[in-house]
């Protein structure tokens, strides 16, 4: 008889719920990852948190579905139950109540194609990663000397661009890089050949500027240039990149993270190189207007130099009438006080000084001595001796000063004193 534990062996551990979820969903999400899938749409509903679910369903089973809030910009139509619908998302688990679900990332029309909604999640993608930034784009040289040209060396494109490129600017050297530009592998030889542009070579000299291009087609023949490969070799490129794939009307993945989207190769070839027409005739107009500018600054310094001319002449003029007076002035000043004159009139004047001293001599005498005559008189009545005469005396000090105060004598102090008819010592006591 069998025991329990042989009907029922014990695993190594036993798993909570949630364990037991969790690796559903791991297991899960590791399998299947995202998937494209096509179905009718019932139980539409959505949460007030902005999150919509629905059941996708077709003949033979269903599964839930959820497009969560922010995933998706909003839907062109309504979703409505009975729609049917192509859903691209991730197989995932709620753990909550231990069902698998599917988060809805890109939800189409059923019949629009898969390699256009995958162009449409390819570039919401790229998109929010800022590939597609305009303030990341550069602008291109306006005279580049060389470029790169990534394409078909066979195709339709690159003979275009040679014939514009050659016609508009033939200092331009140009390097092409050949690769095939549709089929398998082709997006990976695109991206590497961009990458070697890109980089410093030592079999090249360095480009200014690369063009990816190639001609018109379906949206099959251009898949390539919507791959992701070559959407980051375009950007992470160091070098400007034009992007002139297909016709007027295509639009790639390339052409958004291009820093300019040309819409034919030719026209690709004419925005990137100036017209060497148009810079002749821009030349040429630039040399008239220099020549014209050129001739105005001549007339006009020559205009200025006759003003200063005029100017210089009629300042010299007056200097010179100036420095004429001052010479005329000088002269006369040198005529009035010339060594002659001074002598003629010195000479007059001692002739005068001779004549009256002459005519007068007596006179002169005479009147002299009456001057000192009464010069005498004075002196003798004024004078020391006078005064010595009528009873009075001078003292003096030892050294010959004069005594006038009684403070300026002490004790034993020799003095002398002076009389009228002569003089005598004595002591202080």
């Amino acid at each position: 008889m069998q025991s329990t534990s042989d009907l029922f062996p014990q695993t190594s551990k036993i798993l909570t719920v949630a364990e037991l979820t969790r690796s559903i969903r791991a297991a899960l999400e590791t399998k299947f990852g995202a998937v494209w899938v096509q179905g009718e749409i019932s139980n539409y509903r959505s949460n007030p948190n902005g999150n919509r679910y629905f059941t996708l369903k077709d003949s033979r089973a269903q599964i839930a579905c959820v497009i969560f809030r922010n995933t998706m910009p909003p839907l062109r139509t309504t979703l409505a139950d009975g729609a049917q619908v192509q859903v691209y998302g991730s197989v995932t688990v709620f753990e909550a109540r231990g069902q698998y679900q599917l988060s809805v990332q890109i939800l189409q029309p059923r019949g629009l194609g898969l390699l256009q909604a995958k162009f449409e999640a390819l570039k919401r993608k790229l998109e929010a990663e800022g590939l597609f930034d305009s303030a990341r784009k550069r602008a291109l040289p306006k005279f580049p000397r060389r470029i790169g040209i990534v394409t078909s060396p066979s195709g339709a494109a690159i003979r275009d661009i040679l014939n514009v490129l050659r016609r508009r600017a033939p200092w331009l050297q140009i390097l092409v890089n050949p690769v095939r530009v549709q089929g398998t592998g082709a997006a990976a030889e695109i991206a590497v050949a961009i990458r070697e542009l890109a980089r410093s070579n030592v079999n090249w000299a360095p480009v200014d500027l690369i063009v990816v291009t190639r001609g018109g087609g379906t949206i099959e023949d251009l898949w390539e240039f919507n791959e992701e490969i070559v959407a980051r070799a375009v950007f992470h490129s160091k070098i400007p990149i034009v992007s002139a794939v297909g016709h007027e009307i295509d639009f790639t993945i390339c052409d958004f993270v291009a820093d300019l989207r040309a819409p034919t190769p030719s026209a690709a070839a004419e925005l990137i190189v100036p017209d060497v027409v148009d810079l002749r005739r821009q030349l040429a107009a630039c040399a008239r207007v220099l020549g014209r500018e050129l001739l105005n600054r001549v007339r006009d310094a020559q205009q200025r130099l006759d003003h200063a001319h005029e100017t210089l002449r009629r300042c010299l003029a007056h200097k010179i009438d100036s420095y004429k007076r001052w010479i005329l002035h000088v002269a006369a000043a040198l005529q009035a006080r010339s060594p002659a004159r001074e002598l003629m009139i010195r000479r007059n004047h001692f002739v005068d000084l001779r004549r009256r001293f002459a005519d007068s001599p007596m006179r002169v005498l005479q009147n002299a001595r009456h001057r000192f005559q009464h010069a005498a008189a004075v002196l003798r009545v004024l004078g020391p001796d006078a005064t010595l005469r009528r009873g009075y005396s001078i003292t003096s000090d030892e050294a010959g000063k004069i005594i006038r105060t009684v403070t300026t004598v002490r004790p034993g102090m020799k003095i002398r004193s002076r009389v009228s008819d002569g003089e005598f010592g004595s002591e202080v006591f």
